[in-house]
């Protein structure tokens, strides 16, 4: 029994998100797509984008190259990588992988309405190699055999549309994917609600209130004095909560990273920092990105209305989410009281300084208050990664190298868009 993912076309609606990293490790609810395929384990195979293939091979095993599979053989499952990672997807591939019927292929769809688009393939009568000579655009294929026999042996699965379905999702099944990692995982159950890994050290005067979820803390995990941890909340492990924190209930901060201030219903990737003073709200923050002292983010409109955002390539989506903050892509900064408005996102490898009233592209030195906005060099990223990477004790890699260069042109067409943008 083999599942096959895929990076398909629609993963470049989830920009910036998804730029430097697979689709698949996107977190949401504290899990990612990639955790819940070790806990199955069947065999698993990854197509992914090109830029990232090195790094699919590299940091997550669990995904296989399918070139290496027998040409001949068909997979049992073929999914987009854009599944939702949450308790009752884990529960529908794995019923399928146990009680399938042979020989009958079946369709997954990301919404039961009409136009919503096929995600996953059950039982496909298609061969490894025939998937791999029609590339990331087989579900898209796929679906257009469907004809009239949509609605027939189809089934509906939580999917990530766009950037903002993450925050939605996250807040939706966060609770219950806590209470599947505490069932999969080894924890010491504090006090009723609250769950901890090896040499957690909570400081004084820690408020942990698990009344609206469970509270779990990974191994190494530092919390300082004076700090509010509220349920459903997840700190990854080595995360450190700076004194006189607020993390409110949604907060997920993956392992490696610093958290201070106010921050309520976001995901903070790995590796990144948010230690000083000021407020993070309904926003997903990627890996490697540092928010400087006093950074706000809005996540409220003035008329209490609902949220639009403008993407690169859907345009202009209704979010119809009240509360949403901003989304940054990996390896961005902000300097000293950076505040972002309601709904923005920014790119990757990206600096902020001022009020960030408008969406930043990828490689931008954004200082439109100073009347300065530039393109960023690679170079100049190369040399900060570097510095970021030795501060941690992780290696740079060629591939990492390597990826940095791919984002600059893969994200040229979001810069030529910016009206006002220098060249460095």
């Amino acid at each position: 029994m083999s599942i096959l993912i895929i990076e398909d076309l629609g993963v470049e609606r989830l920009v910036p998100l998804v730029l430097a990293r697979l689709s698949s490790a996107v977190t949401c609810g504290a899990l990612r797509l990639v955790d819940l395929l070790e806990w199955i384990g069947s065999d698993c195979y990854g197509l992914s984008r090109t830029h990232l293939q090195a790094i699919q091979q590299l940091d997550y095993p669990i995904l296989k190259d399918p070139r290496q599979a027998p040409g001949a053989d068909r997979p049992k499952l073929v999914l987009s990588s854009r599944l939702v990672p949450n308790a009752a997807n884990l529960r529908a591939i794995e019923q399928w992988l146990s009680h399938g019927e042979p020989g009958v292929t079946q369709w997954i769809y990301d919404g039961p309405e009409p136009g919503s688009q096929v995600i996953g393939v059950i039982h496909p009568t298609e061969t490894f190699e025939q998937i791999l000579s029609i590339g990331r655009n087989y579900l898209m294929h796929s679906a257009s055999r469907l004809g009239s026999d949509r609605g027939r042996s189809s089934y509906v699965l939580d999917a990530f549309k766009h950037p903002h379905d993450v925050i939605r999702q996250h807040m939706a099944c966060l609770p219950g994917n806590l209470e599947l990692l505490v069932s999969k995982r080894q924890y010491r159950q504090l006090q009723d609600g609250v769950f901890v890994g090896p040499d957690v050290t909570l400081a004084s005067h820690v408020v942990l209130e698990p009344k609206s979820g469970p509270i779990v803390l990974e191994s190494n995990v530092q919390v300082g004095p004076f700090s509010l941890l509220r349920g459903p909340l997840y700190l990854g492990a080595k995360c450190k909560v700076l004194e006189h924190a607020s993390l409110k209930d949604g907060v997920c901060a993956g392992h490696t990273t610093k958290i201070g201030g106010e921050v309520e219903a976001s995901i903070v990737e790995p590796y990144s920092n948010k230690q000083h003073h000021g407020f993070l709200g309904h926003s997903y923050v990627g890996s490697w990105v540092n928010l400087g002292a006093g950074t706000c983010t809005s996540d409220l409109k003035n008329t209490y209305g609902l949220i639009s955002m403008d993407y690169p390539t859907s345009g202009r989506i209704n979010t119809e989410m009240q509360f949403l903050g901003c989304f940054i892509g990996d390896y961005s900064k902000t300097a000293i009281n950076t505040s972002i408005f309601t709904g923005k996102w920014i790119g990757v490898c990206s600096a902020m300084y001022g009020f960030v009233t408008s969406n930043v592209p990828s490689f931008t030195n954004y200082a439109k208050l100073f009347g300065q906005v530039a393109t960023l060099p690679t170079s100049v990223m190369q040399s900060t990664q570097l510095r970021m990477f030795t501060r941690r004790s992780v290696p740079q890699r060629p591939c990492d190298i390597e990826l940095l260069h791919s984002l600059f042109e893969l994200t040229r067409p979001e810069r030529d868009a910016m009206v006002g943008l220098e060249e460095a």
